[in-house]
């Protein structure tokens, strides 16, 4: 694997830790403003072009699995 990938799957996987932890302090706290707006940005970034840029996974079945964790 070359740095590029393994700097492009880090990302990714920050996301989804960032996605994580945002989800489950909602969960607990629905008005928390600063882990709302991290949800968000994450959920706009697994969308953008970018993401697609960084990997080749579906990031509606990467959506679908993380509501999953959560439920």
């Amino acid at each position: 694997m070359s740095n590029y990938e393994e700097l492009a799957n880090a990302i990714v996987i920050q996301a989804v830790v960032d996605y994580r932890i945002a989800t489950k302090r909602l969960e607990k706290h629905p008005l928390d403003k600063m882990h709302k707006h991290t949800q968000r940005e994450v959920l706009r970034f697994l969308r953008s072009d970018w993401f697609g840029i960084l990997t080749t996974l579906d990031p509606e079945v990467l959506l679908e699995k993380l509501t999953k964790e959560v439920v």
